[in-house]
């Protein structure tokens, strides 16, 4: 090879290599790029790795939460489903309960219907025949009183002996009738059925009624009755004065009662220190008083403070508890200190109402009309009764009793003995020409009773006046015997002066309307 050859070649060979180093380090360049690049995205990676797993620690850790929020719904269902059992377990035995109260509440209603019934046929069933015997006790005492001069001082005693056996049975058919008054009030207040009727009435006028009626009780036995007032009184209150007397009548009569020597007072005095004004009445006595003990059956019904006292003063204990409840309905109550042998103080408080622009006096005492004594037994009215009576009453004794009552007083007197024979009778003398000018009708006869036969003469248009007569006693009686087209209402035992002052009474008002007829 020549030297220029040679020389060409290692020209080239530099310049080779020139380009090989060149290239190297693009290449180098290059790969230091890529290498950047790779670890970048490395890195990336390694981020989004990180990312992922925390987003898969997130998610497991929530799949966690929501595996125990299902473990715990499943157990708050386990729960609901359990109380959902008890619950429908105690929907049945509610179920059950109610049945069983529903039941019970019909049996008492059965029972309370019942005993109703029962003490409204007791009332008719006493009621009944003691009219004939007071009636008749009056009729006796009537003829002795009219027996003005007698032969003999022994005819005179035998008169005076027999007034005394009248008024002993007076006396005894007097207690059996409080009785059952005192029964039948205790069922009504029980039953809820008792009204009160409240009224403007004056306290001041119903202690002189109640001190006029007493003072004769306490007389008898020969101690102090006195009645007083405390501070200023109203002139009226709202109440019913009715009841008001049958409390204080009753409180007092047991102070007389037990009280052998000493005295009965009365204190009556407002109380305006509460929510509402209050009228309180105190019956002080100075009798056989209590012991703790007897004062906590006092206001039992059928209870008084041991069978010693009942045995030494009688008496059913039904006054008390009668008065207690009547009190209560009244707004107030009744409240008692006692001690033995020293006498007791009964504290019975009711309600006023309103006392605006009610005058209050200073000095009640003058305000207080003066009642004389009243005997228990009013002579008959002297007013006669010129009159046609029909008498519808199944009682043979109390046929007769009627019957010679009204005669005696100038009526002619036509007997039914059951309701149907009174509207046969009635519509016959209508019929007739000369219908009856009043019908006294017996409302508890056979065939058929009063309440149905004042019906049927009603559809007849029968217009004449009928007097109901009946003995029963309950709530509301005379009510039924108006919707069943009486005009008034009279009770057994009969009272003389009321029946003949009823009778008169629709007598008058028929007559007005025969008159001058609407």
């Amino acid at each position: 090879m020549t030297a220029s050859g040679l020389s060409i070649s290692i020209h080239d060979l530099v310049e080779e290599n020139a380009m090989l180093r060149e290239e190297v380090r693009v290449a180098r360049r290059a790969s230091d790029i890529t290498a950047r690049l790779v670890v970048e995205q490395f890195a990336k990676i390694e981020d989004i790795l990180q990312r992922l797993e925390e987003k898969a620690d997130a998610e497991r850790k929530l799949g966690n939460q929501l595996s125990e929020k299902l473990r715990e719904s499943e157990v708050r269902e386990s729960e609901l489903a359990r109380d959902r059992k008890r619950l429908e377990g105690m929907q049945i035995v509610a179920i059950n309960m109610m049945e069983d109260i529903a039941a019970a509440r019909a049996t008492a209603e059965s029972a309370t219907h019942a005993k109703s019934e029962f003490l409204a046929n007791m009332s008719h069933e006493i009621r009944t025949p003691m009219t004939a015997i007071l009636g008749f006790a009056d009729l006796l005492d009537e003829r002795l009183s009219s027996w003005e001069s007698l032969p003999t001082s022994d005819d005179c005693a035998r008169r005076d002996e027999l007034v005394e056996h009248i008024e002993t049975i007076r006396r005894n058919a007097g207690h059996l009738l409080t009785i059952i008054n005192g029964i039948l009030d205790l069922s009504k207040i029980e039953a809820g059925k008792i009204e009160l009727e409240r009224t403007c009435c004056s306290p001041i006028q119903v202690v002189g009624e109640v001190r006029s009626l007493m003072r004769v009780r306490a007389d008898g036995k020969h101690i102090t009755f006195t009645t007083e007032f405390v501070g200023r009184i109203p002139t009226t209150i709202h109440s019913d004065a009715t009841r008001l007397k049958q409390i204080l009548i009753n409180l007092i009569g047991n102070a007389i009662k037990f009280t052998d020597t000493g005295e009965v007072r009365l204190v009556t005095r407002l109380l305006t220190d509460g929510n509402e004004p209050m009228l309180q009445f105190e019956v002080i006595d100075t009798g056989i008083g209590m012991t703790p003990q007897e004062l906590e059956r006092l206001f039992q019904p059928f209870s008084q403070a041991d069978t010693s006292t009942t045995r030494r003063f009688g008496g059913t204990g039904l006054g008390l508890t009668i008065s207690k409840r009547l009190a209560t309905l009244m707004g107030g109550d009744i409240d008692v200190n006692s001690e033995p042998g020293k006498g007791s103080c009964f504290r019975v408080s009711v309600t006023t109402g309103s006392l605006d622009g009610v005058e209050l006096l200073d000095e009640p005492d003058d305000a207080m009309t003066v009642q004389p004594d009243q005997p228990d037994h009013k002579p008959v009215a002297a007013s006669r009764l010129d009159c046609r009576i029909l008498v519808a009453e199944d009682g043979p004794d109390n046929q007769r009793l009627i019957s010679a009552l009204l005669r005696k007083l100038g009526a002619d007197v036509t007997l039914a003995d059951n309701g149907q024979v009174a509207v046969d009778a009635a519509l016959a003398a209508v019929r007739e020409g000369h219908a009856f000018d009043v019908i006294l009708m017996d409302m508890q006869m056979p065939v058929l009773d009063g309440y149905n036969a004042t019906r049927m003469l009603r559809e007849r248009h029968y217009t004449g006046p009928i007097v109901a007569l009946t003995a029963h006693a309950m709530s509301q009686d005379r009510q039924r015997c108006i919707d069943a087209g009486c005009d008034d209402y009279a009770t057994k035992p009969i009272v003389r002066d009321k029946l003949v002052e009823t009778l008169q009474r629709q007598l008058s008002a028929h007559r007005d309307a025969t008159a001058h007829p609407a």
